[in-house]
């Protein structure tokens, strides 16, 4: 015992029970009182059981090449700036081009995060579905609003949340989207709900008023929102103010994200991590009814596949286009689940190659499928 020499009672108990010197570090006791209440009860085998070490994370599956290969052909030579993300949610590799984790301009992408926003309000008993909820001209913003055509004097339109978050997700109403964006508290409810979920590289702007005046290079003002006024405002806007808003925009989008994280919230989102399983199908169904964007990655889905997607579109100037998107899920006829977010961030290119760049992505991912079929069919 002469390792112990000079070691008291309580020192020399507890560095044989394995506990010195940890615990002496914060103790001062030197008498056999205090001895007697630190010592183990013989019966004890384990004083203080260690730790279980740490599951590893499950490493990602490698992407197929020959996915990554056509991805990369397909955007390469395209003049603009472009990301693509391709997810398997039921293997879990991802397949993108270099652009992929930049973040680019969401634009009306973005609604899908105010709809998961009110749909975990849901969940948590805060919000109804059938809530009933009131449109007046008050709420009117800009761009696309057809449910304006519905509101009649000064009572509004009176529908329910569920109602106003289809014509949000399925018509891509700017009205619909800020009045949930209100009704859940803000854009930084928005935030709090990107960060609880920690699903990445994925901004929420200041909401549709003030995001599409600042990139046009005006204040708001609620005027604004009436027929055509924000157009004509613009208009009158010298043209090195519009260049440097929109450049600025393009730069640093207040509403950016990576495609890769989209595709990695929405695999999320159809597991059922984000959201619980009513309000999951819930949305999922809405998002297969959209009714924008049928010239975009969904004519490029063929007969006995599915898609329940939402669509995005930007500003033009001078021939360029600040974001034109679209983000979904890609259901196989037998089964198997994809995402696909294609985000033009920037281009001149006109209206009818961007479609077809998005249509190339989807037969690329078909055309993967059937390349293995063979895999999938033996599941």
């Amino acid at each position: 015992m002469s390792n112990f020499t000079g070691f008291s009672k309580l020192e020399r108990a507890l560095t044989l029970t394995g506990l010195g010197p940890a615990m002496l570090l914060g103790c001062a006791v030197h008498d056999d009182t205090q001895l007697a209440a630190y010592l183990p009860a013989p019966s004890y085998s384990v004083l203080m059981p260690f730790p279980a070490a740490p599951v590893p994370a499950k490493p990602r599956m490698a992407a197929p090449t020959g996915l990554t290969s056509s991805i990369d052909g397909i955007t390469r030579n395209f003049n603009g700036l472009v990301g693509v993300a391709v997810s398997s949610i039921d293997d879990g590799w991802i397949a993108s081009n270099a652009t992929a984790t930049r973040p680019l301009p969401q634009q009306s992408v973005s609604k899908l995060w105010v709809a998961m926003t009110v749909l975990d309000a849901v969940d948590r008993g805060q919000i109804g579905l059938d809530d009933p909820l009131t449109i007046t001209r008050s709420d009117f913003t800009l761009f696309h609003q057809p449910i304006a055509a519905l509101v009649k004097g000064d009572a509004g339109y009176t529908t329910t949340v569920a109602e106003v978050m289809r014509r949000a997700m399925q018509m891509s109403d700017n009205t619909c989207n800020d009045k949930l964006l209100r009704l859940v508290g803000g854009p930084q409810a928005v935030r709090d709900f990107i960060a609880r979920k920690q699903l990445g590289t994925i901004r929420f702007g200041p909401g549709e008023k003030l995001l599409q005046a600042g990139t046009a290079g005006l204040q708001w003002r609620p005027e604004y929102s009436m027929g055509n006024a924000f157009a004509v405002a613009r208009s009158k806007l010298s043209p090195d103010v519009r260049r440097a808003a929109f450049e600025a925009y393009i730069k640093d989008p207040p509403d950016g994200a990576a495609p890769a994280a989209i595709a990695d919230a929405l695999a999320r989102l159809h597991r059922g991590e984000l959201l619980s399983a009513t309000t999951t199908q819930w949305l999922l169904a809405t998002m297969a009814g959209a009714r924008t964007g049928k010239a975009r990655v969904r004519a490029g889905v063929p007969v006995g596949w599915s898609y329940a997607h939402k669509t995005g579109t930007g500003q033009d100037l001078g021939g360029r286009t600040a974001g034109f998107n679209d983000v979904g899920i890609l259901t196989a006829p037998d089964g198997h689940n994809y995402t696909i977010v294609v985000m033009i961030g920037d281009t001149p290119r006109p209206i009818r190659e961007r479609q077809l760049l998005m249509q190339a992505v989807a037969s690329a991912v078909v055309a993967h499928h059937g390349s293995a079929g063979s895999t999938f069919a033996g599941r």
